[in-house]
């Protein structure tokens, strides 16, 4: 499994924006999650220079290893 990004060749760092819903309920004064979501990856950049890499064109092993990584879907 091999990630670079085409724009700087870093091949180390990058960062994966995700999205996690939470519904949260209030009884009593007190505030509390009722339900949440699994986080959803909207966004790779690469750390270095920024670049917008295309997650759904990851192979399929590192597009599932990153998944699991953050606890995404």
């Amino acid at each position: 499994m091999t990630l670079t990004c085409p724009s700087c060749g870093n091949d180390r760092n990058f960062l994966v924006k995700t999205l996690q819903v939470h519904v949260v309920g209030v009884a009593g004064g007190r505030v509390e999650v009722t339900e949440e979501s699994r986080p959803a990856v909207l966004e790779v950049l690469c750390d270095e220079c920024e670049s917008a890499l295309n997650f759904e064109e990851f192979e399929d092993t590192l597009r599932r290893e990153v998944l699991l990584t953050v606890g995404a879907r």
